[in-house]
């Protein structure tokens, strides 16, 4: 497991698929605001690659995540969209509503750049959110992401048109913490 202060990163379990699909994937409003696509029903049992983990696929790593303090899951966290040539990747991460506000994400964020920086050798991370997802743009920035673009209106959710934020972190900008 990789370690945070508050989180760990862990592998899929099959116990955790029926917490994720019913807290984050049922919720249309929330998988509406973190997919790129619209919100569509995932059967139980289904094999949704959101959900359960193909151990070949080399250009995603999902992660559950897990406090450290008891070992409660409490999301997911994935590198995505992996380029081992030009050695860059994707964050993305998403908390169960019960674990939101309370830190976690900017820890998750760390653990994640620690992954794609120390044990992946990637030079380049990147993250991509919404403009009005302040918790995610304040994770990203207490991690040392800037702000490199805005693509205007490029996402549809629940029909309206939002921008979305660019943020990039060169692992020569990135300092890490305590456990980094």
């Amino acid at each position: 497991m990789l370690k945070g202060d508050k989180v760990g990163l862990r592998a899929r379990h099959e116990d955790d698929i029926p917490v994720l699909l019913t807290e984050l994937y049922d919720d249309v409003v929330n998988s509406s605001r973190a997919e790129s696509g619209p919100w569509r029903p995932i059967s139980p049992g289904s094999k949704d690659p959101r959900l359960v983990v193909d151990d070949k696929e080399q250009g995603h790593v999902p992660f559950s995540v897990v406090e450290l303090d008891g070992g409660t899951l409490i999301g997911t966290a994935t590198l995505w969209g992996i380029d081992n040539h030009n050695r860059s990747a994707h964050i993305g991460l998403g908390l169960l509503p019960s674990s939101r506000g309370k830190g976690y994400g900017t820890d998750v964020v760390a653990v994640l750049c620690r992954y794609g920086f120390v044990v992946r050798g990637l030079r380049r991370l990147q993250i991509e959110t919404l403009s009005d997802n302040a918790a995610m743009l304040r994770s990203a920035e207490r991690n040392g992401f800037v702000r490199e673009g805005v693509l205007r209106s490029s996402a549809w959710v629940m029909g309206e048109f939002l921008d979305e934020v660019l943020l990039g972190l060169l692992v020569q900008d990135w300092k890490p913490g305590p456990k980094g």
